[in-house]
């Protein structure tokens, strides 16, 4: 491992976006004296009468929903992206607006209200995978449809309105701008190369061993070398494939066996239900060439200390850059330890 790394202020290049992350190791040595809050132990029953999200239960809409047995998706009652809202361009001299259509989805991982990801076997988690799957094809059939972010929040801290386990899958017209990013830098690397951008880093992650948290025969689970967030991960397949379409036979039990991995050493970090926010990057949905694309998962979790202790960015981050204390190999040792 390079020391210069783990001593002296430095900046870390993201591939993938093209962006640069300020890294000051030193930093970390300081005391905390800010904010610090009290744990929540809250016990959550298994059913739970006034959630909405529960199995059988009335919706806010009025809609009851199914006593589902295992993964259960619907549109989202309040979603944020509308399909039939009127076609529309506004240019007002600096003033530009265009209309975006799309289709919001949730996704209830569980009929068990007091569970996470983190709490359910493999065997379970698999059977949110061959959702999203189910899903992101379903949606890109629609022609309107370029791009299908699947995602998750976790816990009150990430904005979560409900602790039901679930997550959510927004499809819209155009693409987002990370995604937009991440196509550039992809392609640009495909073009000159012909091989996958990912998969030329995972190559260089593996063969070094300072970042990786736990492998299987499909998937490995880093900290990327220019990780943002104090315990960021990424969960990427191994073979190069630019949608999660490509899983093919026992891939979904291995890719969910490296989400469920990933997120029981999150709950043991700081002994709490960890908060993050997930999500899964892979190709657009439109009739391009996107063989660029090397799909892959990320956890945004905002603990840095303690389960009390939140990493917020403000400050230089909000005006300059993004920028951290601990590096990203110091987090993967401590992560890769609670395995």
């Amino acid at each position: 491992m390079n020391s210069d790394l783990q001593d002296y202020s430095h900046k870390r290049l993201n591939i993938l976006t093209g962006e640069w992350v300020l890294v000051s190791p030193h930093r970390a040595k300081r005391p905390w004296q800010g904010q610090n809050e009290a744990v929540s132990n809250e016990v959550r029953p298994a059913h739970d009468p006034n959630c909405y999200l529960c199995a059988g239960n009335k919706r806010i809409n009025g809609e009851t929903n199914p006593n589902y047995e295992d993964v259960f998706v619907f549109t989202n009652d309040f979603a944020a992206l509308q399909t039939g809202s009127k076609d529309f361009t506004i240019e007002d001299g600096l003033l530009t607006a265009q209309s975006e259509h799309g289709i919001c989805k949730v996704i209830c991982f569980s009929p068990d209200h007091s569970k996470s990801l983190a709490e359910m076997d493999p065997s379970e988690i698999e059977k949110v995978v061959i959702a999203w799957q189910r899903e992101y094809n379903a949606l890109a059939k629609n022609d309107f449809i370029e791009y299908v972010q699947i995602f998750e929040n976790k816990g009150a801290v990430m904005g979560c309105s409900n602790p039901h386990p679930h997550g959510q899958i927004w499809s819209q017209s155009s693409l987002p701008n990370e995604i937009i990013k991440k196509d550039e830098n992809q392609s640009e690397y495909f073009n000159k190369k012909n091989r996958s951008l990912l998969g030329d880093y995972l190559d260089q992650e593996l063969s070094k061993q300072e970042r990786i948290i736990f492998e299987n025969d499909a998937f490995v689970v880093l900290v990327p070398f220019w990780a943002v967030w104090p315990y960021e991960t990424m969960i990427v397949p191994k073979r190069h494939q630019p949608n999660i379409l490509g899983l093919k036979g026992h891939e979904t039990l291995l890719f969910s066996e490296a989400i469920s991995v990933l997120t029981k050493v999150y709950d043991k970090l700081f002994n709490t239900s960890f908060p993050y926010s997930s999500g899964i990057h892979q190709a657009p949905t439109n009739d391009k060439d996107n063989s660029h694309w090397h799909w892959h998962m990320s956890f945004y979790p905002p603990l840095l200390r303690s389960a009390t202790v939140k990493k917020f960015m403000v400050g230089y981050e909000m005006f300059g850059s993004p920028q951290r204390d601990i590096t990203a190999e110091i987090a993967c040792e401590k992560l890769k330890q609670l395995i």
